[in-house]
């Protein structure tokens, strides 16, 4: 028996300027249904969840929920309909409290005599996040407090004020570790038992063919193909998806980990309280390797701080340069020296969002770029940036496009290409797979494989333990605050590191 459906789109279109997103795009959504949205990045997956959502609206085409016609103009107004969204980028508001963040759009549901009924607030706030189960966040703590995986379950909780007949979650998973991601899955789980609905955005092909009843396959705005469960298969998505077959391995072929004895990077006895305490961390030319630990083990923090954004308590970051040891002491210095830095936090602190595709890239290469005088040739300028959109296969219109227009996957390409500009010998990337798709995590692991040959040294912050076993010649594990043991990542498994990062927890 055929279950009742929600959510129906008939000819839903959308275009930005000449880039047309969404193309006549049909999809019905059932309730128990979990249902599965893949494609490459600009494939017009979130663009059309923002429309459902009320974020975006669309050009021409028709919505109907529970039969009846749908048009909203506001996320808070969807939610009222029912329809709710949890984004893949940080959406918090800074400066205000936990129960502010939760309830943003709709306080005045709580005023009392022409005041705001704060007791409340924070009462109900507190039973929100009791009931999605993260009972130790509070209503009443101010959102800077909290780390960058807590504000996501903040969001979270927003869009479960109105218990939603239908949730979106658009690549959440990706900024998640182990407990967000435990905590969106027991969502999930929740959801399909209460027959409601979920639409689910992930480039996690596993993570999808585990829970969705139904994957929907997008490609340049078009739907490609629906599969349910009997005919999922990975191979068959990431064809759908790409369009063609992947040439050669997806992880690296040869593992003989070898690298030069020539140290490029070296940290010694570092502190960085509460995070860590007396690291040691040694990189050599053509190297990669690999950090991972479970949630808050201090490995994103490490990899801040080798970059000169965290100042150590003790302890020194050296890199040499020639031979010349230089010590690290700023990001102006790493950058400087040759060492870029790809952060988790993408939008705040790896690219300009207000800015241009041109500006960002050129960010780190004006020193380089520019002439005896000081001056810089416009042409030099658009020659890198279209040189950079080509290498990095960037979808946009040209070099001046704002980089907010962009999706997730081209940004994060974008902050790949303003340091490929450069003339860097140390990357240090903080989880520079997230929110990519399939073909583009291809293509970074081969970009990383192309660097480490080129005798660049490569330090992969990662929670993904197939891409720290599938691309690192070694894995260094922290557990609490510790390193807890070093691996051959030939000769190791994802048990063998799990062990290892809850060895102090």
């Amino acid at each position: 028996m055929e279950r009742e459906l929600i959510l129906a789109a008939h000819k839903v279109c959308k275009a930005f300027g000449p880039t047309r997103a969404l193309i006549d795009v049909d999809v019905e959504v059932r309730k128990g249904e979990i249902r599965g949205l893949i494609g490459e990045n600009g494939s017009g997956k979130s663009t059309f969840c923002s429309i459902v959502a009320g974020a975006l609206e669309m050009d021409s085409g028709e919505l109907e929920l529970h039969g009846e016609k749908y048009e909203v103009k506001s996320m808070v107004e969807a939610q009222n309909h029912g329809v709710a969204m949890i984004v893949q980028e940080a959406a918090t508001f800074p400066g205000l409290d936990v129960a502010s963040n939760i309830f943003a759009g709709r306080l005045e549901q709580y005023t009392k005599c022409g005041f705001l009924d704060w007791n409340t607030i924070y009462a109900e706030a507190d039973r929100i996040l009791e009931d999605i189960g993260v009972p130790e966040i509070k209503g009443r703590m101010n959102i800077e407090q909290l780390n960058f995986e807590d504000r996501k379950i903040v969001e979270i909780a927003r869009a479960m004020v109105n218990k939603p007949e239908i949730l979106i979650i658009d690549e959440t998973t990706t900024a998640l570790a182990t407990k967000g991601r435990k905590l969106i899955y027991a969502l999930i789980e929740r959801m399909h038992k209460e027959n409601k609905a979920v639409l689910f955005i992930s480039h996690d092909l596993d993570e999808l063919m585990e829970r969705c009843n139904t994957i929907t396959v997008l490609r340049d705005g078009l739907i490609i193909d629906t599969l349910d469960r009997e005919n999922m298969s990975i191979e068959r998505m990431r064809s759908l998806m790409i369009g063609r077959e992947l040439q050669g391995d997806y992880y690296r072929p040869d593992f003989d980990g070898s690298c030069s004895e020539e140290v490029l990077l070296k940290a010694e006895q570092v502190t960085l309280r509460p995070y860590f305490k007396n690291i040691d961390v040694t990189l050599h030319k053509g190297d990669i390797l690999g950090f991972g630990g479970l949630s808050n083990c201090g490995m994103h923090e490490l990899g801040r701080l080798l970059f000169g954004l965290e100042k150590p308590l003790t302890g020194s970051v050296t890199l040499y340069k020639d031979g010349e040891p230089v010590q690290i002491t700023s990001p102006s210095v790493a950058v400087d020296r040759g060492m870029a830095y790809v952060s988790k936090d993408r939008d705040k602190e790896s690219i300009v969002l207000q800015a241009s595709i041109q500006s960002n890239i050129l960010m780190p290469a004006l020193k380089r770029l520019s002439g005896a005088l000081g001056f810089i040739s416009p042409a030099k300028e658009r020659a890198l940036t279209n040189q950079q959109i080509k290498v990095m296969s960037i979808k946009c219109r040209n070099g001046s496009q704002l980089v907010k227009e962009l999706s997730g996957g081209n940004k994060q390409k974008v902050v790949f290409s303003k340091w490929l500009g450069t003339d860097c010998d140390v990357f240090i990337l903080d989880c520079p797979t997230r929110g990519i798709d399939v073909g583009a995590k291809y293509e970074i692991y081969q970009l990383i494989l192309n660097l480490a040959n080129e005798g660049k040294t490569v330090l992969m912050v990662s929670s993904e333990m197939p891409e720290l076993l599938g691309v690192c010649d070694r894995i260094l594990v922290m557990s609490g605050g510790r390193l807890a043991g070093e691996v051959d990542a030939k000769n190791t498994t994802q048990e063998e590191i799990m062990t290892l990062a809850a060895k102090y927890v």
